[in-house]
């Protein structure tokens, strides 16, 4: 191996290092994202040196092409890997090239040209809790204006720490927050209304946005508003958690329903009772909430015998 190569892998070797910190020191992403992430992309340079002949330069990284991005790709799916596990590839990739621009560097755009692979399940994950504290403490400092980061970490925590969907949050009015005290009342799929526990943190983040949003709402109002004023969209909402987990590297599974799958899960996880936490979703029927929380099969037969004992 030449000086050159030597130098350009240290460099390579150095500059993980360096966004392996930012993620665990800054951005605390939790311990298993951080070293899922730093596989996938050590993962990656070394495919890319058996596949160019050599170390990976700079010049490198700014030439790469999607085709070579697809041979990773394939590669990884060749040795058994999962379309889910590709994805968090493909977000751990994307995640170290905008750290790599920020750093000056020249990169290539395909690792966003590329398409995620689609994953064979259609439910989301649950979201690490430290994640989803890393998301919401970005989405209220990140924008320039001051309201707009109230109103994202709002939502966000509206979200998680509710479990809503995000029809239901997008919803709110400025007469329910006020009415809520303790409990917010919603009014779910089919125009059923039901009762959810407002905790004083997410209680405490509506009113700093309420007090901080530009817009005079009146009490009849929903109050998550755009930029402009209009009424917010789940279209907007989902392209704001995409902003979002993009630019701290999290996984393209993170959407507005993750965070509620995720408060669904936690809860579970920490005991909360199976019929309890069916009717803070609004769920129909137990069924319903067995298959969206998937947990681990022990668990779940444990809290669902205690829902059901026999008298």
């Amino acid at each position: 191996m030449s000086k050159g190569e030597k130098r350009g892998r240290a460099e390579a070797a150095l500059l993980l290092r360096d966004w392996h910190i930012i993620l665990r020191d800054q951005l605390r992403l939790s311990a298993h994202t951080v070293a899922a992430y730093h596989r996938d992309v050590s993962g990656f340079l070394a495919f890319l040196e058996d596949h160019l002949g050599h170390p990976p330069y700079g010049q490198d990284l700014a030439n790469l092409h999607m085709r070579d991005v697809r041979a990773f790709m394939a590669a990884r799916r060749q040795a058994g890997v999962s379309a889910r596990s590709l994805n968090r590839a493909l977000s751990a990739l994307r995640g170290f090239a905008e750290y790599l621009r920020q750093q000056g560097l020249d990169i290539s755009d395909a690792f966003h040209a590329i398409d995620a692979p689609k994953a064979l399940t259609a439910l989301p994950r649950a979201i690490a809790a430290p994640d989803v504290f890393t998301l919401i403490r970005h989405a209220l400092d990140s924008p320039k204006e001051k309201w707009l980061g109230l109103r994202n970490s709002a939502l966000l925590t509206l979200l998680y720490g509710t479990g809503l969907r995000i029809s239901e949050a997008l919803s709110v009015t400025r007469h329910d927050i006020e009415n809520a005290h303790d409990m917010l009342r919603v009014t779910g799929k089919g125009s059923k209304q039901r009762d959810v526990p407002l905790l004083p943190l997410v209680g405490q983040a509506l009113d700093d946005y309420l007090a901080a949003q530009p817009f005079g709402l009146r009490r009849e109002d929903k109050i998550f508003r755009g930029q402009r004023g209009g009424v917010m969209t789940p279209r907007q909402a989902q392209a704001l958690l995409s902003r979002l987990r993009c630019a701290i590297g999290l996984d393209d599974s993170v959407t507005p329903h993750a965070l509620r799958h995720s408060f669904a899960s936690h809860l579970l996880a920490g005991g909360g009772d199976l019929r309890t936490i069916q009717e803070l979703l609004g769920h129909a029927s137990l069924s319903s909430t067995q298959i969206y929380t998937k947990v681990d099969e022990t668990a779940l037969l444990a809290v669902y015998d205690r829902a059901h004992k026999r008298r």
